[in-house]
């Protein structure tokens, strides 16, 4: 499976929208997207999760990076997710306590 990845930009807010599984055949591609919004001055990401059906470590560890690169920029990084699947695989590495996790892009908007 591939993975699609939409980016839409308003100011400084920069949504990430994916559809696919990012794996580690996927992964750089995120990781480079990523780079790019927070090179070309993103400071708040939303990373939209909705259309993603499967998650490894090697995409955990894209969006662990991404974060760390976007926080040496006084930034963060939300994600939108309410599929359960997914969200186990947060919740088992403890990474829903390090990425703040939203039903909705409206609701993560609001920060």
């Amino acid at each position: 499976m591939e993975l699609d990845i939409k980016e839409s930009r308003q100011d400084d807010v920069c949504v990430v929208s994916l559809t696919g599984e990012v794996d580690v055949y996927t992964a750089p591609s995120l990781k480079e997207r990523l780079i790019q919004a927070v090179d070309g001055g993103c400071t708040r990401i939303l990373v939209d999760l909705e259309g993603v059906g499967f998650i490894d470590s090697s995409g955990l560890g894209v969006l662990v990076s991404g974060l760390r690169r976007v926080k040496e920029n006084n930034g963060s990084i939300r994600l939108v997710c309410t599929k359960e699947n997914i969200l186990k695989i947060f919740r088992i590495t403890g990474l829903d306590k390090v990425f703040p996790i939203f039903g909705t892009l409206e609701e993560a908007k609001q920060f």
